[in-house]
């Protein structure tokens, strides 16, 4: 999989001593409890192997901190931003239309940035059209739909490498965009003009433009909804959505995923009920099949994909509040097998945590899998560590 170059801006120096030398805590421990001499001058006898500094890198944390790696949550401005940062070490934040703007405008988020041990996700949703966030920093954008019309893909390209530029300017690190569903449904319908296309390989090829344009300019970029939101019955933020059969899904709405799946790109699971896929009440969201359909690929021919799971908004679209809490919500979703958690306000972030801990405690969700997650969102952000 190819990775967005130069999300985070550095590497934590905790990370980095963890990875370049024998001399850190938890080798000094090892060595102590194994009888080997604890000589913190001496040079290592083997180069450290993936798996070490992996370990290396998850030390850092606690158990809460790590779990917190894998929360994005809205923030109303700087200091709600820095107060969730600060006390739970959260690992991203969402900036939305209800966010002060000076979080952006006025670089806010670099003091946020000072308070978290490990590069910070800032999320934003940048579409263009409709679903704009920062359009009064960065300038207007047509809605997706318009754009073939409008536009050549090398065009497209150009023109969204610059915005994507002016969004990594701002302090913005992750874009939830672009948006693959292919649609012909009404402009105004939820999704309608946010769809490049009816046809899917229109939607692969301007999607694929937006995503190049993120990479390149080193910001994250999120394809959405998986496995295709444009045949939905409604709007997962009022209700319940069903989509076709998920054999109806292959030729058209899944196609997108398919042959984007090693973009560099994450992909966000949206709220969906797939007959076929999902079991009753269970969408794509928390649902354990659908999670293992995008991260195994056989089951809808794409190659197994290694990047980071988001879920949509968790605490505020009914498709999922009318059923659980937001606490029962993150823990279904880590569970099913997601990496990120993602929700649009502060308060609950304590509670979640402790009922994640718990999780991880009693068994229901396994630390081996968390630590995978954690490794992916570091990989995600640029903070990893290469050895």
């Amino acid at each position: 999989m190819r990775l967005a170059p130069g999300i985070a801006v550095a590497v934590t120096a905790l990370a980095l001593t963890a990875c370049s030398s024998g001399s850190n805590s938890s080798n000094e421990s090892a060595s102590t409890s194994t009888g080997a001499p604890s000589t913190s001058s001496a040079a290592p006898t083997t180069t450290p192997t993936q798996g070490d500094c992996a370990a290396m890198y998850l030390s850092q944390f606690t158990l809460r901190q790590k779990l917190a790696q894998l929360l994005t949550v809205g923030v109303t401005g700087e200091a709600d931003a820095e107060n969730v940062v600060k006390t739970e070490q959260i690992g991203g934040i969402f900036i939305g239309s209800w966010t002060d703007k000076a979080m952006l405008a006025q670089h806010q988020v670099d003091a946020v940035q000072k308070a978290s041990r490990t590069p910070l996700m800032v999320t934003i949703d940048e579409e263009g059209g409709r679903v704009s966030r920062a359009k009064d920093l960065i300038g207007v954008a047509p809605p997706a739909r318009s754009i073939p019309g409008s536009m050549s893909v090398d065009e497209f390209y150009t023109f969204s490498l610059d915005r994507a530029k002016k969004l990594k300017a701002l302090g913005v690190t992750v874009d939830f965009a672009p948006d693959v569903d292919v649609s012909s449904q009404p402009d105004d319908s939820v999704i309608g003009d946010r769809s490049f296309s009816d046809n899917p390989d229109v939607v692969v090829d301007y999607a694929g433009a937006f995503i190049r344009a993120m990479n390149d300019a080193g910001v994250g970029s999120v394809m959405k909804h998986f496995p295709g939101h444009g045949s939905g019955s409604g709007d997962s933020h009022t209700g319940a959505v069903h989509t076709p059969p998920l054999d109806q899904l292959q030729g058209k709405d899944l196609v997108p995923f398919r042959k984007l799946v090693d973009s560099g790109a994450a992909v966000m699971v949206g709220h969906l009920d797939v007959p076929g896929l999902t079991d009753p009440d269970r969408p794509a969201s928390i649902s354990k099949e659908a999670m293992a359909l995008l991260r195994q690929g056989t089951g809808y021919g794409a190659a197994p994909f290694e990047g980071v799971i988001f879920t949509d908004d968790l605490g505020g679209m009914a498709a999922i509040t009318n059923r659980m809490t937001i606490e029962e919500a993150v823990e279904d979703a880590l569970v099913a097998g997601a990496d990120n958690a993602l929700w649009i306000t502060t308060d609950a972030v304590p509670k979640v945590l402790d009922r994640l801990e718990d999780a991880v405690k009693t068994g229901r969700l396994p630390g081996a899998q968390v630590d995978k997650s954690v490794m992916r969102m570091a990989k995600f952000k640029g903070s990893a560590p290469h050895c």
